[in-house]
């Protein structure tokens, strides 16, 4: 049975959007949103993730818990999902530190 689902996605190739909207609505520019079954989306979820490069992408759909819906997430980003009793709270991690400029002597 189809369920809907959410991708959202930051600086990820160009072909990796239109894999994403043969099966979905671009809604907003990164934003996918649509209705498919498990199979699909696990395989879309699948292409999300080995061509996400240095990109990032977030996943949510239904999923029979507390909250009733379940996040999956790939690439380098600071919102990490992290399970606290059963929940999923969104955890932020540390700004990446600027390099610092290293003399050449």
């Amino acid at each position: 049975m189809p369920s809907m689902l959410v991708i959202a996605t930051t600086a990820v190739p160009d072909h990796l959007r239109g894999a994403l909207s043969r099966w979905t609505s671009e809604v907003v520019p990164g934003i996918f949103v649509g209705s498919v079954s498990a199979r699909v989306r696990d395989q879309l979820w699948q292409a999300v993730t080995e061509t996400v490069g240095d990109g990032a992408a977030v996943l949510v759909h239904p999923a029979p818990t507390e909250q009733g819906y379940a996040i999956r997430t790939a690439g380098t980003r600071r919102r990490v999902p992290a399970d606290f009793d059963g929940l999923t709270l969104i955890r932020m991690t540390a700004a990446p530190k600027a390099k610092e400029m290293q003399s050449p002597f």
